[in-house]
């Protein structure tokens, strides 16, 4: 028998799991390849990522499974995107959460977090993302309260996309996929997308969006894998190497460029979205036409008002 506590905070895991739903797909032709660009307007779930999809999950399987209870406090280790989502889904349930963060994250995602009531620790810039996950795992062996999501070796990462968001794409679009691309910070949106595509009999090669350093450099951003935040080479455990085809090198002023084009064109996407779309049209390229290339935008652009997306519009006049 729940107490009243209880059984509220499991009625409220059932309220978040209707709040992230579904999200459309669009498709764009890409008149220099001959092909379709399919995306996935993961932007548009409410706290603006597809990291919405991975923080209801966790979350919901953590109440189902008593490892989260009304005293429970959430603690994650994140650059932005994750702890906006877990903020909010954290919010949903009505449980504390604490986001641990490196101290040159952009003011917009600190300012999110606490809006929806979370707090922020943020651990010494020189020490990255590994730091800030240090802390968490610190925080976890002196409070029993605290619950990890553990987004860059948690499995149910890459599971939430393999049994939500890939079969919703794979029937958006309806017809046979020939390609899909994403960029890895936790690899779950790639490797679970991919895994449900492969499963459903799409013949998709899978590519690694990754962006090269070029003159473009975010500023107050932690120097992550070329500078596009969210981006992360080398921490996930949940990429397996021999489930991806290629690598598809991007250079940042190029993912810049195509969160710009796909701005103007009403699509209020970061810079994790550009590197994305830029990488799916270099894949159409190589596949030739005629072939259905899929991806996500996976974030908006409010969060990157301080950083580069927004340099060209800074001194332009009013």
């Amino acid at each position: 028998m729940r107490d009243a506590a209880t059984e509220a905070l499991h009625q409220r895991k059932a309220w978040l799991g209707r709040l992230v739903g579904r999200t459309p797909s669009i498709p764009i032709e890409d008149a220099e390849s001959g092909c379709t660009l399919w995306v996935k307007l993961e932007y548009l779930l409410p706290s603006g990522s597809t990291k919405d999809r991975v923080a209801a999950y966790i979350l919901a399987h953590g109440v189902e499974t008593g490892a989260i209870t009304p005293s429970t406090i959430v603690v994650e280790a994140s650059s932005g995107s994750t702890s906006i989502a877990l903020a909010m889904a954290a919010a949903s349930l009505g449980v504390r959460f604490c986001a641990v963060m490196p101290g040159n994250v952009s003011r917009e995602r600190v300012l999110i977090i606490r809006r929806y009531g979370g707090t922020v620790r943020l651990t010494p810039v020189a020490e990255g993302v590994l730091g800030a996950i240090a802390e968490t795992r610190r925080m976890a062996a002196a409070d029993p309260q605290v619950f990890l999501p553990r987004q860059f070796e948690n499995p149910k990462n890459a599971l939430a996309h393999a049994r939500e968001t890939g079969p919703e794409l794979a029937q958006q679009i309806g017809t046979t996929i020939h390609g899909f691309v994403a960029g890895v910070g936790t690899g779950g949106t790639l490797m679970g997308i991919a895994r449900a595509l492969r499963e459903a009999g799409h013949p998709v090669r899978v590519g690694k969006a990754l962006p090269e350093k070029g003159s473009v450099c975010f500023s107050g951003q932690p120097e992550i894998c070329g500078g596009i935040p969210g981006v992360v080479e080398g921490l996930s455990a949940i990429v397996d190497p021999s489930q991806i085809d290629l690598t598809i090198g991007v250079p940042e002023h190029e993912a810049i460029e195509a969160a710009r084009w796909l701005c103007a064109r009403g699509l209020a996407v970061g810079p994790s979205s550009g590197l994305n779309f830029a990488a799916a049209r270099k894949l159409a390229k190589e596949l030739g036409p005629g072939h259905t290339i899929a991806t996500v935008l996976c974030d908006r652009m409010e969060r990157y008002f301080s950083t580069d997306l927004f340099d060209d519009l800074k001194d332009a006049p009013a």
